[in-house]
C-alpha cells in the first residue's frame, strides 16, 4: 500500500519500492562520483531560486541585473568586463542586463580616466537604495543555510571554498568529446 492507502501493484508483485528522495539524496550525497558539484550546484539553487524569484516578483529585475546591482554595490566603479569575470554570466546577457538596469536608472556610466572607451558603472541613489533594501533577505537566508555549521565551520568552509574560486579561473570555459578545451 502507498501512503494515499492505494494498491501499489510493485509493492503486492514482491518488487521492491521506488527508493524515494531519502534514498535518492544519500545516493547524491555519498554515493557519488561528483559529489562536489552535486552538493554546491543543490545548495545554489536552494540559495538562488528563491532570492531571485523574490527579486523577480518584488523589484521586477531579472537574476542577471540583479547581480549586476550587486556586484557594484561590492566594488563600484568597476567595469562590465569585471561584472562578467567574476559572475558565470556570458558577456551578452550582462551586457542586456547592464542596458536594462541603466535604462531604469539603477546605474550608470562614467568615463574611466586615462580616455578611451573603457567606462566604469556606479550605482545611482536609486541602485543603492534597491540594495540596501535587498541585502537583508539574502544574509537572513544565507544565515539559514550556515545554521547548521559552526562559527568556526562557517570561517573553514568559507576560506576552502574562496581557494576553490580563486582556482576555478584557470578552468576551461567549453568541454568537447568529454575533455576540457584549454
Amino acid at each position: 500500500m502507498t501512503t494515499d492507502s492505494t494498491p501499489d501493484p510493485a509493492a503486492e508483485a514482491g518488487a521492491d519500492p521506488a527508493p524515494g528522495p531519502a534514498a535518492m539524496l544519500a545516493a547524491k550525497l555519498w554515493a557519488n562520483p561528483c559529489w562536489f558539484s552535486f552538493r554546491l550546484n543543490y545548495l545554489a539553487l536552494r540559495y538562488n531560486g528563491p532570492l531571485y524569484d523574490w527579486i523577480r516578483r518584488e523589484h521586477g529585475l531579472s537574476r542577471p541585473e540583479y547581480v549586476v546591482v550587486y556586484s557594484l554595490a561590492l566594488a563600484d566603479g568597476g567595469q562590465a568586463r569585471d561584472i562578467t569575470a567574476t559572475s558565470g554570466f556570458p558577456k551578452n546577457t550582462l551586457s542586456r542586463a547592464i542596458k536594462r538596469i541603466e535604462s531604469l536608472g539603477l546605474i550608470e556610466r562614467r568615463p574611466l580616466p586615462g580616455g578611451g572607451r573603457a567606462q566604469a558603472l556606479h550605482l545611482t541613489a536609486a541602485g543603492w537604495e534597491l540594495f540596501h533594501a535587498t541585502l537583508p533577505a539574502f544574509i537572513a537566508h544565507e544565515g539559514a543555510m550556515l545554521a547548521a555549521l559552526t562559527p568556526a565551520e562557517q570561517e573553514t568552509l568559507s576560506r576552502l571554498m574562496a581557494k576553490i574560486v580563486v582556482a576555478a579561473a584557470d578552468l576551461p570555459d567549453r568541454i568537447e568529446g568529454g575533455r576540457p578545451c584549454a
